[in-house]
């Protein structure tokens, strides 16, 4: 047998190991995402918590400076998802401590659409493609998650949807006001207020949400989050 021949697999062997131990130092050298991770409460301030999905991902950093020295503004170490992402774990989100406001979102994940496979953001078109959580049982779901947060006796906002603009892949343009009628219905049933980004946004789409696409640029979030921020401070009354 040939050296040359023994050579080839031992050279695949030794460039396979060296890409693999590469894509491992990168992943170590990711730092986590700041607005994932967990934080220290300031003794004597309120707890306010967010949950929601990428977008309230987005505006917690800036919505925590706004509160600086005002409240403890936490959030799930994780992409709250749709509502039935809730309800498998509120209860983990919620833990065991005292809030004092509780300020949240489910919705655009129960809009999209998603393939007979499970694939995400599938065409809406496509005649196997259908909405992750219809809206029948959007609002099941979304009564049940309402009466587990009242239990917990903080002071409920409810963020009403952000919209679809032209173009995101996966979604309907239009669904997020027919998701926010049934929300409102839900709150409206429970006394709950609603910081209304979606009408906050609508008429400004194209100065703060990327092109295409239903999440928000750096500057949008900080928009989202004084929004958000002035809600708070409302409920906490100050």
């Amino acid at each position: 047998m040939k050296k040359s021949s023994l050579l080839i697999p031992l050279l695949i062997t030794i460039l396979s190991a060296s890409l693999c131990a590469e894509a491992t130092a990168q992943k170590k050298k990711r730092k986590p995402n700041p607005a994932m991770q967990a934080i220290e409460d300031v003794a004597g301030l309120p707890r306010v918590l967010l949950i929601g999905d990428s977008i309230s991902i987005g505006y917690t950093l800036p919505t925590r400076a706004l509160m600086k020295g005002k409240a403890n503004v936490h959030r799930p170490s994780a992409n709250c998802g749709p509502t039935i992402s809730g309800l498998k774990s509120l209860d983990k989100w919620l833990g065991d401590k005292k809030w004092d406001v509780i300020h949240f979102n489910w919705g655009l994940h129960d809009l999209k659409y998603m393939g007979p496979k499970g694939g995400n953001l599938a065409d809406p078109k496509a005649s196997d493609s259908q909405q992750q959580v219809p809206p029948a049982e959007y609002e099941k779901n979304l009564r049940t998650l309402v009466e587990r947060l009242k239990k917990t006796g903080a002071k409920l906002i409810w963020c009403s949807t952000t919209p679809v603009p032209e173009g995101a892949g996966g979604r309907v343009v239009g669904d997020s006001a027919k998701y926010n009628a049934i929300a409102a219905k839900v709150m409206a049933d429970n006394k709950i207020p609603t910081d209304d980004l979606y009408a906050f946004c609508k008429p400004r789409l194209k100065e703060i949400q990327k092109p295409a696409n239903v999440h928000f640029s750096t500057e949008g979030s900080a928009a989202l989050a004084k929004e958000v921020a002035a809600s708070i401070s409302k409920a906490l009354g100050k």
